[in-house]
């Protein structure tokens, strides 16, 4: 130091530099010293497995330390000390229990004389120290010692709540030590000992938190209070003090005891009036007083509980008091706790402690006299399959007994919730469509299960049954006897009522098993046990408020019949343990929907009712009126052949009587055959055969009569006819005709199915029914098989007909006489047709093929009709049916010809690809045109048929093998002489070579405008507007005009005058098929390739 005694600054930074060296050396000797101590320690730890190894002696080693810290006001690393020093203590204990001992243990396993629980008002409890020290302190001083440092620095850490939680870990750990070594204590002294450390925990709590701060950490210290209040419970029942007597003689005898090893008061707590000491010795010295500090005790642990929302915490508390309160011959006060216990279990589904709390809750209403709850609870217990089959017994009894009380029947009767008593299963009606006529029977099948031990006899078991008057209709012809589907079985869900709630049941455990293995050796195993994995749902809360239905399974829910409702009952029943099977006859008298809606069951002055029968039960009593369908047999009825329908008559209510019978209108497009007899069938309502009979027809030209059998109501009466529906052959409509009845009769509708290309045909007939004075109108579809088309041919002059004939149907026919004629005398029609039969299968056709020769001119309209016979080839033997088919022909005289002729350019001789070639065009009238008299304006023909002098004609290519050059279309004045002929040469260019097709050549009537069509212009068939100079020019002006067709527009804009004009529009008519015959259609040319050279260069190397 330099001049350590004078006051300058150099002096001072020396004494500075001075201190800090100081300090630094301090602070490494002591951090060299501490490391030198914790190594020694360490090493005596290892010790411990040698014999003679001393835990009291290794803790006064490593206090010392903990002393350091906590001088160094170092209280982590103190209390880090004292907590190594537990877990060692401990797992030496557990080594201890299994199996491995240690020598020293042997002085804790000494009997325990004093109990004087925890004292935590002193810093350091030298007494117990000094015992530590010398090896004489036993378990409790132990862990009473090291738990008081442990308080006292978790206090300066400022850490009270962690207090609280290693208490409660103490306490229990405290218990489970002292079974482990097997340390004898007076019965009880435990219990005093776990109740005054509990109080002195929450008294040092209570000394250095304030009150805001204890009310928001109650969630801390409530298991204490709950502890506490559980120990206080467990002394007085040991010593007498909560028996309606008072105490016995050995019960005081024990009170001595265990007040006289709680020893006398500490000096800390002697002037404290609510000392722990004072509280239990107090508690133990007379029945009142421990009534007042148990009822204390218990009542703020559920206030607790309830504040921080731990209900069921709360509710087992309450199960305690109630539990004390029965002793204490207190019923009254105990039934509120029982049943808000009860409706906490029954809610979340704890199926034991429903059985549990139950029987109490039996217990207590026996007590109270409340007969009809107690009667309830007894029915629960009776079917609740965790007790014994002698407890349920037992209950079944109880009810018994009541039921045989009273034999006057005018006594009121109590009534329970039959959920208790008996769960209905099944409920099946006979018949099983649950739909009956009036009058019919029916029966209802109940299948219940009894959940008594032993056989229940009834005195009757009644259904009351609704009466829906408003949906009793009478159900018509137009609608099926039910009007809708009831269910002829009807299951019910099945829960264990006596256990829990349906809507209770909560999630399934999900177990999992853990293996503790030890880390030496994976085949040693230390430990196993079970973890739930779903902890967080299976212990989930539900809802504390009520359901509407938990009541049901606490206490009994007011049940009442209905007053007024019809009863279905069954006397003299005796239910047997399980599943019983009941059968009631029910009524079907009056029309309209039956609801059943409650089931009752009377056992002597009890009765047991069901108060709503769900899901809906319903069966329906229905009036029908007559129905008669006709029906075809097969997917599809063919016309032209026979086929059978068959006749359904559903009687309803209506009993058809000897001599009653149907009138069918008969009709000329469907034929009725008949024969003398005709075999029917009887059914019932069940569609089982009943009898069997003979119809008997008589035909006449206007109506069929079909005589009936005797036939009972609500049955059915079957059989067959065999119609025939003819096949139109003309499309003119008769006019209408009127029925029997007065009707019209109406030609029957034909038009195509859409999925078969049949043609159908609906026939309508009325039927006179003897049950009702108006006709029933009956429609069947009927399709014909065949399909037939028509097409004119023509070779220059002659004309050929052709018929395709195509089977449409799904069946084979014999097809054969195959004829065509006309009803012009002057024709003669020559058939080209050599088979006489054949086979047509399926969408198979047949072309017929006639020559049409006439003698003098051909007439303007052909009027011919397509004749055949047919008949089914699946049929052996089967007469042939004819079919028909009429159609017309129109302008089938032969008016032009075409003839067309390629040539190639001059000087070659075939037609070359790429080079223009002439296309020669000649039309040829072949047939004059005739006179009529009338006049002929410039332009216009007489007669459009044959007179037309303005013809258009058109080369156009289809293949896009030929390209036009020039014009491709021009107008023809055709002179009105017969064989007059008109040529025209268009140049063509071939694109390819090979044998190519002619381009196809169209010839149209070219019709000027006229008045009539300037009026309503026909803008299909005209041609374009600016095309019309171009067609009124001579033919010579326009041998360098363009395509008419492929003209464009010449002017695009005019004036407003020209536009508001409407110019008569001339227009091109077709021809019809076979009045123009080109003789080219069909011809080839050949064209050759190019001649143009090609030069290939080749190197060779």
């Amino acid at each position: 130091m330099t001049d350590p005694l004078k006051d300058s600054s150099r002096s001072q930074e020396s004494w500075s530099t001075f201190l800090l060296k100081l300090r630094t050396l301090l602070l490494m000797s002591f951090t060299q010293n501490l490391g030198r101590f914790e190594e020694d320690m360490r090493t005596l730890r290892e010790k411990r497995d040698q014999p003679g190894w001393s835990f009291c002696d290794y803790f006064m080693v490593q206090e010392e330390l903990a002393f350091v810290f906590e001088m160094l006001q170092q209280f982590e690393d103190a209390l880090l000390q004292y907590d190594e020093l537990d877990a060692l203590f401990t797992q030496c204990v557990l080594n201890f229990g299994a199996g491995d001992g240690a020598n020293w243990l042997g002085s804790f396993c000494s009997p325990v004389k004093s109990w004087t629980g925890l004292l935590l008002r002193r810093p350091i409890d030298m007494e117990k120290r000094d015992g530590i020290q010398s090896g004489q302190a036993s378990l409790l001083e132990l862990r009473s010692y090291l738990f008081c440092r442990q308080c006292t620095l978790l206090i300066f850490l400022q850490r009270p709540w962690e207090v609280t939680q290693r208490a409660l870990e103490l306490l229990h750990n405290c218990v489970q030590e002292l079974c482990l070594l097997e340390v004898s204590m007076l019965e009880g002294a435990l219990d005093c000992w776990v109740f005054l450390s509990c109080l002195e925990v929450l008294h040092r709590i209570e000394g250095c938190c304030d009150q805001a701060q204890l009310e928001a950490n109650v969630s801390h210290t409530v298991g204490l209070w709950a502890y506490a209040t559980d120990k206080l419970k467990s002394l007085g029942y040991m010593c007498g003090l909560v028996s309606e007597k008072g105490p016995l003689s050995l019960e005081l005898n024990r009170t001595v005891d265990l007040l006289a090893g709680l020893g006398d008061e500490k000096a800390e707590t002697v002037h404290s009036l609510q000392s722990p000491y004072k509280k239990l010795k107090e508690a133990l010295s007379s029945v009142e007083a421990f009534e007042r500090h148990y009822l204390e005790l218990s009542h703020a642990a559920v206030e607790m509980y309830r504040a921080i929302g731990r209900m069921r915490s709360a509710r087992l508390v309450g199960m305690s008091l109630a539990e004390f309160y029965m002793r204490k011959g207190n019923p009254e006060q105990a039934e509120s706790f029982l049943q808000n216990a009860l409706r906490s279990y029954v809610s979340e589904g704890w199926s034991l402690p429903v059985t549990h709390t139950r029987k109490q809750m039996a217990e207590c209403q026996k007590l109270l006299g409340k007969t009809e709850n107690y009667l309830q609870t007894s029915a629960l217990l009776a079917g609740d399959a965790n007790l014994t089959n002698e407890e349920r017994i037992h209950f079944c009894q109880e009810i018994l007994t009541f039921a045989n009380q009273s034999t006057d029947s005018k006594a009121q009767k109590v009534a329970l919730s039959m959920s208790s008593f008996a769960q209905l299963k099944q409920l099946q009606f006979r018949p099983a469509t649950a739909t009956v006529h009036s009058g019919t029977a029916l029966q209802v099948e109940l299948c219940l299960r009894s959940l008594m031990p032993v056989a229940m006899p009834l005195e009757q078991l009644a259904a009351s049954v609704h009466l829906n008057l408003e949906q009793g209709e009478t159900i018509g012809k137009t609608r099926g006897p039910p009007r809708r589907p009831y269910p002829g079985t009807v299951l019910f869900p099945l829960g264990n009522s006596s256990a829990m709630h349906p809507s209770a049941a909560g999630p399934s455990l999900e177990l999992e098993e853990i293996q503790d293995r030890s880390p030496s050796d994976p085949r040693t195993l230390n430990s196993t046990g079970m973890v739930c994995k779903n902890t967080h749902l299976v212990m989930r809360r539900h809802d504390s408020s009520p359901s509407p239905d938990t009541p049901n399974l606490v206490s009994p829910v007011p049940v009442v019949m209905d007053d007024g409702a019809k009863m279905l009952m069954s006397g003299d029943v005796t239910l047997l343990p399980g599943n019983n099977s009941i059968v009631f006859s029910v009524p079907s008298q009056e029309l309209g929907t039956y609801t059943l809606r409650q089931l009752c069951a009377t056992v002597g002055q009890v009765q047991f009712v069901l108060p709503h029968i769900s899901p809906l039960v319903q069966y329906e009593v229905y009036s029908q009126e007559p129905q008669l369908t006709v029906e075809p047999l097969t997917d599809q009825l063919l016309a032209g052949l026979t086929q059978r329908a068959k006749v359904r008559l559903q009687t309803g209510h209506y009993t058809v009587k000897k001599g009653d019978a149907l009138q069918l209108t008969n009709i000329d497009s469907m034929l009725i055959l008949t024969s003398s007899s005709c075999p029917a069938t009887i059914l019932n309502s069940t569609a089982e055969l009943v009898g069997e009979s003979v119809l008997f027809i008589q035909s006449s030209d206007k109506v069929t009569c079909i005589s009936l059998p005797p036939t009972p109501p609500y049955h059915t009466l079957e059989f067959q006819l065999e119609v025939l529906c003819v096949i139109p052959s003309d499309p003119v409509r008769p006019e209408n005709q009127r029925l029997t009845n007065g009707e019209i009769r109406h030609r029957p509708r034909s038009y195509s199915h859409p999925d078969n290309h049949m043609t159908a045909i609906n026939q309508r007939m009325s039927i006179d029914c003897p049950w009702s004075i108006y006709s029933t109108p009956i429609s069947l579809t009927f399709y014909i098989p065949f399909k037939a088309k028509h097409s004119l041919l023509s070779a220059g002059n002659r004309k050929y007909i052709q018929v395709c004939l195509q089977n449409v149907s799904d069946v084979t026919f014999h097809l054969m006489d195959q004829r065509l004629t006309d009803h012009e005398s002057s024709l003669e029609l020559q058939s080209l047709n050599t088979k006489a039969q054949q086979l047509v299968c399926s969408k198979q056709s047949v072309y017929c093929v006639w020559n049409v020769r006439w003698k003098e001119n051909m007439p303007l309209c052909l009027q011919c009709v397509f004749s055949a016979s047919f008949s089914s080839a699946s049929e052996e033997v089967s007469a042939f049916k004819p079919y028909h088919y009429e159609f017309q022909l129109e302008r089938v005289t032969t008016l032009y010809s075409v003839r067309a002729e390629i040539m190639p350019a001059a000087g070659q001789q075939n037609c070359h690809s790429g080079s223009l070639c002439g296309l020669e065009m000649s039309i040829t009238r072949l047939a004059e045109p005739e006179d009529d008299g009338g006049t002929e304006e410039k332009g216009q023909t007489e007669t459009e048929e044959v007179c037309s002098t303005k013809l258009m004609y058109e080369v156009a290519d289809s293949s896009s093998s030929w390209v036009v050059y020039g014009r491709s279309s021009g107008l023809v004045s055709m002179p009105a002489d017969a064989n007059a002929n008109y040529k025209v040469q268009v140049e063509l260019m071939p694109l390819f070579a090979g044998h190519l097709p002619f381009p196809d050549i169209k010839v149209f009537k070219y019709l000027p405008p006229s008045a009539n069509s300037a009026s309503q212009p026909d803008t299909d068939g005209c041609v374009e507007n600016d095309t019309l100079y171009l067609l009124d020019r001579p033919l010579d002006d326009q041998g360098d005009t363009a395509s008419i067709r492929s003209q464009g527009s010449v002017h695009s804009v005019g004036s407003g005058e020209h536009q508001s004009r409407v110019l008569p529009m001339p227009r091109l008519e077709p021809f019809s098929p076979g009045q123009v015959f080109n003789h080219s259609q069909g011809c080839q040319v050949l064209v050759l390739p190019s001649t143009d050279d090609h030069v290939l260069e080749i190197n060779a190397t």
